[in-house]
């Protein structure tokens, strides 16, 4: 018997849990100016993040997906991106979103119920949240193929997380891209948990970058709690998609710090000392030990740097609060070119609903 083929996943960090540099930065880790527009905007995800979960609590948003621990995945990964490239997001990538263009106020309308949230004002071109495990693979790979049939010189990524690796979408997504050499980046967010499932019991791979060696394209392992790493690994493979060399998947192994969504009770199926252990090696903490260690950032501006997202997330609250309801009518808008009877009938009685002032 004689070996075949042969295949490697790498890992890049960059930044340790204390945050302490691991061998040579990358070039971008020079401009003291964008790190800190990094941090700043970590920092307001963390914020809104903390607000919307209690306004849940207070009846004021419907159920909503925290992103405790997943800043450094979402916010590096979108700093790697041009404007002009495509984002196919999950429902929980708000750092990403924010970095380009989707503001505080779209997140609370659609989980506050109200699909307008969707519309984003920036960043036209990005889809809208997905909350079906693994559909947002296609999408992205559909995405990539238009880009190539049209001779762009642009990518699509796509977020996934790991319970969404188990799904036919998640491969097929692959197969297809490594097939016809897409410009898609496939960036598997690994916070452990599939909702209650474990990652040991959702696979048997010693990595998910490891997946896409069944697809022939690249998969790598990154550190999602270092930004520098996930900003790093994410430009290669863009640069990588746009020079015609195909797709790459990045796995980004992080902690999901919160429960699944608010929904949800952690404190059910995980251990207390294992959500304690992971919030020592927190994005946050490891990064603001890193600017303070270059003298980028201080007690101060940490002080200050809290009050203003404080202030701008309590505005982003304000006007979603006072954004006046939707009529009934917007269910059935976009159905049919014609309403048939049926729905007709759904659309009338909605109407009643409301005007009788019922909740």
């Amino acid at each position: 018997m004689k070996t075949i083929a042969e295949f490697e996943v790498k890992y890049c960090q960059f930044l340790d849990a204390d945050g302490k540099a691991v061998g040579k930065l990358p070039p971008f880790t020079q401009d003291a100016a964008e790190l800190v527009k990094m941090y700043r905007l970590m920092t307001l995800v963390r914020t809104f993040d903390t607000k919307a979960i209690n306004l849940q609590r207070t009846g004021k948003l419907g159920t909503y997906a925290s992103c405790l621990g997943h800043e450094a995945t979402h916010v590096g990964a979108a700093a790697a991106m041009r404007s002009d490239d495509v984002l196919v997001p999950v429902y929980r990538e708000y750092g990403a979103q924010f970095w380009r263009g989707v503001t505080m106020t779209d997140v609370l309308l659609y989980w506050g119920g109200d699909e307008r949230g969707n519309d984003f004002k920036e960043s036209r071109q990005d889809f809208a949240w997905s909350v079906p495990i693994g559909s947002q693979m296609l999408h992205a790979a559909g995405a990539a193929m238009a880009m190539k049939i049209r001779g762009e010189t642009r990518c699509a990524l796509a977020f996934i997380g790991d319970g969404g690796t188990s799904q036919g979408a998640f491969y097929e997504a692959m197969n297809l891209a490594g097939a016809r050499a897409l410009p898609a980046i496939f960036v598997i967010v690994n916070n452990k948990w599939a909702i209650s499932v474990p990652i040991e019991d959702q696979t048997a791979t010693a990595t998910l970058a490891q997946k896409a060696i069944a697809a022939g394209i690249p998969g790598v392992q990154v550190d999602g709690n270092d930004i520098f790493a996930v900003r790093h690994t994410v430009a290669e493979a863009i640069a990588a998609a746009r020079d015609g060399k195909g797709p790459t998947v990045i796995e980004a192994v992080t902690y999901r710090l919160s429960d699944h969504t608010t929904a949800d009770d952690a404190t059910r199926y995980r251990k207390e000392h294992e959500v304690k252990d992971a919030w020592k090696s927190e994005p946050l903490l490891r990064f603001r030990a890193y600017l303070k260690s270059t003298g980028a950032w201080d007690d101060a501006r940490e002080e200050t740097l809290k009050a203003e997202c404080a202030g701008l997330v309590d505005a982003a609250v304000e006007e979603y609060l006072h954004t006046p309801k939707q009529s009934t009518d917007a269910m059935f808008d976009f159905l049919f070119a014609r309403l048939p009877k049926s729905t007709r009938e759904q659309r009338d009685a909605a109407r009643r609903y409301a005007s009788s002032g019922a909740h």
